[in-house]
């Protein structure tokens, strides 16, 4: 049976751990050739050979999405390797470093330099990678799909409020960015996800308090569980496939149920 994505080409950021190495590792399974692009590129490497070893076709890049030489360099890797792109990920993404010991910063704790990292990665990366696909897909003539990794924080009041406010933007985007480029056969979606286990926000899967954090976060989601990478891989995986050839302009929640609200008297 051929996988969701068979035979095209998918560019993946943040591809060196978390969902974006979940992402290339599914989609090769499904069928697809990825360029694994990180700004670490030993860690990029690292999820090329992973996805090679199960019998995918990958190559990894060193891209940093702040950068826009640095994204259109991503995307013409992805046409010389393959000789096409159909599909780019915006996954890459950071958050503000909690407080030790407590968690989420308030916003007026928050230092201007790491807000404005957070805000060239969150939501500059996410435009540079549409800029840059969407130039590629008008040249092939044929369409294409852009996912981008949002979050539930990009929904509702959760997970701190510059980093729900990058989010927000990509919400948005997905939405104003779907209709514009919609006559061109290009569909524009987004995945949001609630709590993960991923390195970020101090949620470290090799962490000593990593069963805490885990319970915390179940009780969180009314399904009682952790969002794993790979729950919200799958969603981009769906996204990108022809399964939602008539779907754009989505963000999709992949929380547990947490945006669709609580049960009475909890």
């Amino acid at each position: 049976m051929e996988g969701l994505v068979q035979g095209k080409v998918a560019l993946v950021t943040g591809a060196g751990s978390g969902v974006g190495r979940a992402a290339v590792l599914l989609f090769c399974e499904h069928g697809a050739k990825v360029i694994a692009a990180d700004i670490n590129g030993a860690n990029a490497e690292e999820t090329a050979a992973l996805a090679k070893a199960a019998g995918g076709e990958a190559v990894a890049v060193t891209c940093n999405v702040a950068d826009p030489a640095s994204v259109d360099a991503a995307v013409a890797a992805a046409v010389a390797a393959f000789g096409r792109l159909d599909v780019i990920y915006n996954n890459a993404g950071i958050t503000i470093s909690p407080v030790p010991g407590r968690g989420l910063r308030s916003l007026v704790e928050c230092d201007p330099e790491e807000m404005k990292r957070v805000e060239d990665v969150n939501i500059n990366g996410v435009v540079y990678g549409c800029q840059a696909a969407i130039r590629q897909f008008e040249v092939q003539g044929s369409g294409g799909a852009i996912v981008s990794t949002a979050s539930v924080a990009g929904l509702m009041g959760y997970g701190g409020v510059l980093y729900g406010a990058t989010k927000g933007a990509v919400v948005q985007l997905t939405r104003a960015l779907a209709i514009e480029v919609a006559d061109k056969g290009i569909r524009v979606n987004a995945v949001c996800p609630a709590g993960m286990l991923t390195h970020y926000a101090g949620m470290d899967p090799d962490s000593e308090h990593r069963g805490r954090i885990l319970e915390g976060m179940g009780k969180a989601h009314p399904l009682g569980r952790a969002i794993d990478p790979r729950d919200t891989a799958s969603a981009a995986l769906f996204l990108a496939s022809d399964l939602a050839s008539n779907i754009t302009g989505v963000n999709l929640p992949v929380d547990g149920g947490l945006s669709a609200g609580r049960k009475a008297g909890g």
